[in-house]
């Protein structure tokens, strides 16, 4: 029989879940984490919960908080249950839980309070998971957008804000005028440069609203890159029947994820951090080429994966990975035209990463879509393929299997039209997309014509060939043999 979660059951759960070993009366607030999602109580909260159990770092627990209507929802369950987190770990014959606590206090929903509680100079860092759209960055030229109502009601009413950055803002123009430190503003977000896409908001908010906080905020606030990677599912009721069930817990929002979890830092924090390094989280002095080779390998994988296996019938991602055309497909374009054009990293096998995404990809407890996979491709291609296809281009390299990878795009964006697929184009320029696919046949360069996607890349007259010899493959062949020709020619 299961056992409700809460701080005085932990002694009485089964010896095969892990429970802190810490008291939670020794903790303090040292982090302020505004997002309190399944990612972030995945992540963050785990590292913390590891170094807590070292004995290490007791005054860096997390104080909750979240702006949105269901983050009231979130802090009710929470609460209920002494802020405690179930994370299940969901490895294949080896299901592991672990009760985590570092989480201590959670915001009431109120930006005033919010802003009270930042202002505490204990708090010596501010993290963020808001979902990576939610920076304001322009569509169009990938900077800050001044425009969106939201920023402009902040602008307003600078001291009732209504954003993440607003509140942010008013929290450093607190501690200002009291004459403490600011905190450092943590992005945990999975976003490019999430550090720098994080300045630039505040910053350009913060210029609209007082040029002289402005300059204080840039000349005195850290906003350091950090990578993160850890696969977290959402939870519905088959995660709380999995942990009442296995593990003897009631948990009304527990998290389950996948065992493999990353963290890559830049070490710029000048009001302290807590020691993660000890539990595992890499500081370095730049995440960019480990930024680099998560999108181009693991982020571009999904991608490269994803429209084939559509287009073979497969619904789950562990299932497309169990059949070899999709694997050896996968394996081939990675090693023959992504990973030649990354630049090493020390101490950093590509190869032993390629072999680990394909693992974590074949995970059959995530359960994850070919579907998700498939969604947002016009949004997605631009930021994990296309980097790649420019720097082999730019290096006279190879890109036939790129090109083909995008001919497969194509070939799913037209199948969409077609009500048997099983599958239909989610994307904000489906139209578009569909319009140019239904052509390519025809009219190689309609799909590389737009130029919202590909930009002048679509001219490049290596490309186009590239992409139409890809195209008048599929036509000829079929998805299948492609793909096995393929993989045959390069894994030889």
């Amino acid at each position: 029989m299961s056992q409700k979660l809460s701080l005085s059951a932990l002694p009485s759960f089964q010896d095969d879940v892990t429970v802190p070993s810490y008291s939670r009366d020794d903790l303090s607030a040292g982090i302020v984490h505004i997002g309190i999602g399944n990612f972030h109580r995945a992540h963050m909260a785990v590292y913390l919960d590891k170094l807590f159990s070292t004995g290490a770092g007791y005054d860096w627990a997390i104080v909750g908080a979240g702006i949105k209507s269901f983050d009231a929802d979130r802090r009710k369950i929470l609460k209920s249950q002494d802020w405690l987190t179930t994370v299940v770990e969901l490895a294949p014959g080896n299901l592991t839980a672990r009760v985590t606590g570092a989480m201590i206090d959670f915001c009431e929903i109120d930006m005033a309070a919010i802003v009270t509680r930042i202002t505490d100079p204990a708090i010596r860092i501010v993290s963020l998971t808001i979902t990576e759209g939610g920076y304001f960055v322009d569509a169009t030229t990938g900077g800050f957008d001044l425009g969106a109502p939201a920023i402009q009601a902040d602008i307003t009413k600078p001291d009732s804000p209504e954003t993440v950055f607003g509140l942010l803002i008013a929290g450093l123009k607190a501690r200002r005028a009291q004459g403490t430190a600011p905190f450092t503003i943590l992005s945990c977000d999975n976003l490019p440069e999430n550090g720098h896409i994080t300045r630039q908001t505040v910053l350009g908010l913060a210029s609209a609203m007082d040029t002289d906080l402005a300059d204080w905020i840039a000349q005195n606030v850290a906003f350091p890159n950090s990578m993160v990677d850890c696969i977290t599912p959402g939870t519905s009721a088959r995660e709380r029947a999995l942990v009442s069930e296995t593990f003897g817990i009631e948990d009304d929002a527990p998290v389950a994820c996948e065992p493999f979890r990353q963290w890559v830092m830049e070490d710029n924090f000048p009001q302290g951090r807590p020691q993660l390094e000890t539990v595992g989280v890499e500081f370095v002095a730049d995440v960019a080429p480990f930024e680099t080779m998560k999108l181009r390998i693991l982020n571009a994988g999904h991608a490269a994966l994803a429209y084939p296996s559509a287009l073979l019938g497969h619904v789950y991602v562990h299932d497309a990975m169990a059949d070899p055309l999709i694997r050896d497909w996968l394996v081939a374009l990675m090693r023959s035209e992504v990973i030649p054009v990354l630049e090493p990293i020390p101490g950093v096998s590509f190869e032993g990463y390629l072999a680990t995404c394909v693992q974590r990809f074949s995970n059959p407890l995530i359960g994850d879509t070919i579907a998700r996979l498939c969604q947002d491709g016009s949004n997605r291609q631009p930021k994990f393929v296309l980097p790649t296809i420019a720097n082999a281009l730019g290096k006279g390299l190879p890109v036939d299997g790129l090109a083909m990878e995008l001919a497969l795009w194509c070939r799913y964006c037209a199948q969409t039209a077609n009500a048997d697929f099983g599958f239909t184009l989610d994307d904000p320029r489906a139209e578009q997309l569909l319009a140019a696919a239904s052509k390519v046949e025809s009219d190689p360069s309609a799909f590389l014509a737009i130029h919202d996607v590909f930009g002048e890349m679509g001219q490049n007259e290596t490309l186009r060939l590239a992409f139409a010899n890809a195209v008048k493959t599929l036509a000829e062949k079929g998805p299948a043999d492609t793909l096995r020709d393929f993989a045959a020619a390069r894994l030889a």
